[in-house]
Parts: structure tokens; sequence; C-alpha cells
């Protein structure tokens, strides 16, 4: 029976940014988003981010040939801040890179939990056949209209990561799981029991989680596309080094922690 693995997977990270543009017209929508809430959008904020659209973080990653050579049934774009521009489909423009034939669709307002969605999602497609091939895009950028500690005083970096997941029923790095707890040791379970295993912790990990030897740590810089720049850096050293590979991260919004398994084939 085959499963998804990795076949494929670029980073991104601090790319350079656009010249501020349309921020007058972009605060009359934020004023009108953001007033029965309260809020009121940031101007000078707004106009001083790097300006790093979604778009130009999709360019980025399919200029990668793994990926940019993918021809996926389905493609996904996850991310926890929203995009500079409003509206913006993100996902069709991430499909026209790629063959033109994916059915395709956005994650969102699921915090960092967002790409592990995607990944169940993506599993899902191929139990049911409607996806041999499947493409995950998770990006981050930082220019909002408004003030979040979580971006300004992490800070946080423009970043995105793209995995691409074929269907084998051969060696590789196979998808196997994706859950999420209230606590580190509660979503963690049983995952580390087996020897050969690698524990990767995303930065938002800061309560005490089960003893174990081989431990990865991430550095602070980004919120839903840590785990996922470092797998996309270190997949094919991982799948030679180890037997399974655990990414783990605590949304620092919402207190929920999520772990993906992922099991080296030979």
């Amino acid at each position: 029976m085959s499963t998804l693995v990795v076949r494929a997977a670029a980073s991104v990270r601090a790319p350079r940014g656009r010249a501020a543009e349309g921020v007058p017209a972009a605060l009359d929508y934020f004023r009108d988003l953001l007033t029965p809430f309260g809020e009121k959008p940031d101007g000078e904020l707004l106009s001083r981010g790097p300006h790093v659209h979604h778009r130009d973080l999709v360019d980025l990653l399919v200029a990668d040939e793994g990926v940019g050579g993918s021809r996926p049934e389905l493609a996904i774009v996850a991310h926890a801040l929203p995009d500079v521009v409003p509206f913006t489909a993100v996902a069709p423009h991430l499909t026209e890179h790629l063959g033109g034939r994916a059915v395709n669709f956005a994650i969102g307002q699921q915090g960092l939990a967002a790409p592990f969605t995607a990944l169940r999602i993506a599993s899902a497609y191929h139990r049911s056949g409607r996806a041999a091939e499947v493409v995950i895009a998770v990006l981050e950028q930082t220019t909002l209209p408004i003030a979040l500690p979580l971006v300004q005083e992490t800070p946080l970096t423009d970043s995105a990561a793209a995995l691409v997941l074929a269907a084998s029923a051969g060696a590789g790095l196979r998808f196997v799981r994706a859950h999420a707890a209230g606590s580190a040791a509660a979503a963690l379970g049983r995952e580390l029991e087996e020897d050969g295993t690698l524990l990767v912790l995303g930065p938002w990990v800061t309560e005490g989680v089960p003893a174990h030897g081989e431990v990865h740590r991430v550095a602070p810089g980004s919120y839903c596309t840590s785990l996922w720049l470092e797998l996309a850096d270190h997949w094919q050293e991982w799948q030679r080094e180890y037997r399974r590979i655990v990414l783990c991260d605590t949304d620092p919004r919402s207190g929920r922690t999520h772990v993906a398994l992922f099991a080296a084939a030979p």
C-alpha cells in the first residue's frame, strides 16, 4: 500500500521585500475591517513593513527545481498571519506554476495548526485516490496593519517552506499522522518510545516534554513556518540518520500542542 513520502522541499528566509504601495487604499479597507472590533490600523507600521507578499513567497519557492517541477493533483497554502494584500488568491497562483491542474485552496485562521491540518487533508486525499502528488506551501509574512506582540516582540521574519509529497510504496520519508492535544506531554504521548526517533521542537514549546535523547530545537524567528523550514532544510539527512521524525510545536495563542510523525522507510 502506498503512502505519501517527501520527494522535494524548499525554504525561504528573509527575502527582499517591495516598496510600500497602495497604503492609503489598504488603510481604508483595514479601517472598515477593524473598527467594529475596537482596533485602528497603524499607517506607519504598515508602511515600514518589509512588504513581502504571499505571491512573492510562492514565486521563490517554485524557483526550486524540485518544487517547481512537481505536477500535483492537490496544492494547499497554509498560513497563520494574513497576506499584505487582502483577498489575494494565492493557492491558484501556486497551482498555475505547477501545471495548472491541482485542486487548490488555502488554510488560515488556525495559527500554527494550519500546516498540520494541511498534512491530514493531503493524506485523506491520497487515501481516497484523488491525489498521487501534493504540494503544501507554508507562508509567513510580517507586514500588518496593527501591532501584534507575537510579530514585533519575537521578532518574526518573513519566511516560507514547501513540501512535495508523492505516493510511494518504497523507500522515503513518509508521513504517518498528525494530531494535537492540550499539552506537549499529552500530544507527544508514545511517539518517542521507539529507538531511532528524532524529536524536533519548535520555538514555542516552553513546557517540559518527555525525556528524549535526540532533540533538535528550532531557533526563534518564525510562527507557523518554523518546523517546516527545518524539515525542508534537513529532511534528506534526517531520513538517513533516523527511523522516525517527530515534529512538535505549541501555539502561543491557543496553548495547544501539535505533532506530526514521519517515518523513514528503507
